[in-house]
């Protein structure tokens, strides 16, 4: 009968129909991602938005997740970039591992300039009257300094101007084995000045020397040529520090002349005691050495050990584990068109983002720097 064939015939394509769309759909379910295929820098990024009880919870998900929820749930907090405009009282802080950017009215910074920066405080000079003075951007404490005569090379202060064990260092080469140092603290009425015996033999015009930083008690900073030397504000004298030198292409070799038009740069940094100094040429790689037994030491992605070290003209710092951010340079260079930094990954070995500056454009600008946020910095929006 028509019905019954019509009937077997729809039967026979309904069977054959339905192990089809039952391949189909095993199929897909197998191609289906799922949250076990994310990769470790993702895991990190979404974890890092809950708080410590749900972070704990989903460590307990997988051993994947256990990693990424302890990297997170351990990480140090970054420094923000602080822009500092050129005009008005509008300043912009942005915070590179949110990727969020914040803006703070500070009319107490008219007309004035920075000068070092540590422990969430500016060290500021007003232009005209070359007055000095620490402020905090987020408390909008101020304090007052005496005049510093001395027209320095460099200027650094050793830990925040509250803790009552602050110091300040001011220093210029005179002549040659003449080091003109300043000191002093929030406190005094004016600052101590002495011409030192020694030279601290800076290099040429494109590459003086380095930030200065403060560990160990002591300020130190490094030559034109990489030489790392120090002042012992209890000695109140200047020493070098004897330790191989490794040659930077950027700076000297057979191959210097192709890196001569470029923008050069050397910084200090330091971690726990341990120092680093890093090579910036444009927009080449960045070289980065480790003091390992009075030995400078080359490292890579392999030897830096998750750390993150942020390059500045005013002050560097360095920070461990922070998610997607580890083995990576953050220089204060703020990208315009999308407000992110730019950044060099030694994982990867390239810039982000990729050639967007002139190769003569410098990846420290005077304007910006990285400030210490304190634990609860948006209350102070």
């Amino acid at each position: 009968m028509p019905g019954q064939k019509q009937r077997i015939y729809s039967s026979n394509v309904d069977v054959k129909g339905f192990s089809f769309l039952e391949s189909k759909k095993q199929s897909k379910e197998e191609e289906k991602p799922s949250f076990a295929d994310l990769t470790l820098c993702l895991l990190e990024v979404i974890i890092a938005q809950l708080d410590l009880k749900d972070n704990i919870r989903a460590s307990a998900v997988c051993k994947t997740w256990r990693e990424a929820g302890l990297y997170v749930r351990k990480v140090d907090k970054p420094p923000w970039l602080m822009y500092l405009p050129k005009r008005g009282n509008l300043f912009e802080l942005y915070d590179p591992l949110q990727l969020k950017m914040y803006t703070l009215n500070l009319p107490e910074l008219a007309k004035s300039m920075v000068c070092y920066s540590r422990d969430g405080w500016l060290l500021m000079r007003k232009t005209i009257s070359s007055e000095m003075f620490f402020f905090n951007p987020f408390t909008r404490k101020l304090i007052n300094l005496p005049k510093c005569a001395l027209s320095y090379d460099a200027i650094a202060f050793s830990c925040a101007p509250t803790s009552g064990t602050c110091i300040l260092l001011a220093f210029k080469h005179v002549a040659f084995g003449i080091t003109a140092t300043s000191t002093c603290h929030p406190e005094a009425t004016e600052w101590v000045t002495e011409d030192l015996n020694f030279h601290l033999q800076f290099g040429s015009d494109t590459l003086k020397h380095s930030n200065v930083v403060y560990a160990k008690r002591r300020f130190y900073c490094l030559a034109g040529q990489g030489s790392l030397y120090y002042f012992d504000p209890s000695s109140r004298e200047w020493h070098f520090i004897y330790a191989y030198k490794q040659p930077c292409p950027y700076i000297s070799g057979r191959l210097s002349y192709r890196y001569e038009r470029k923008k050069k740069r050397i910084f200090l940094a330091v971690r726990k005691g341990v120092f680093f100094k890093i090579y910036t040429c444009g927009g080449e790689k960045p070289i980065v050495y480790k003091l390992e037994d009075d030995e400078w030491e080359e490292i890579n992605s392999t030897t830096l050990d998750g750390l993150t070290i942020f390059t500045g003209l005013h002050s560097s710092e360095m920070r461990v584990n922070l998610p997607w951010m580890r083995n990576s340079i953050y220089f204060p260079r703020l990208r315009y068109n999308v407000k992110r930094c730019v950044s060099y990954s030694f994982d990867e070995e390239r810039y982000y983002p990729r050639k967007q500056w002139q190769e003569q454009e410098d990846l420290c600008p005077l304007e910006n720097l990285w400030i210490r946020p304190p634990k609860k910095a948006l209350d102070y929006m």
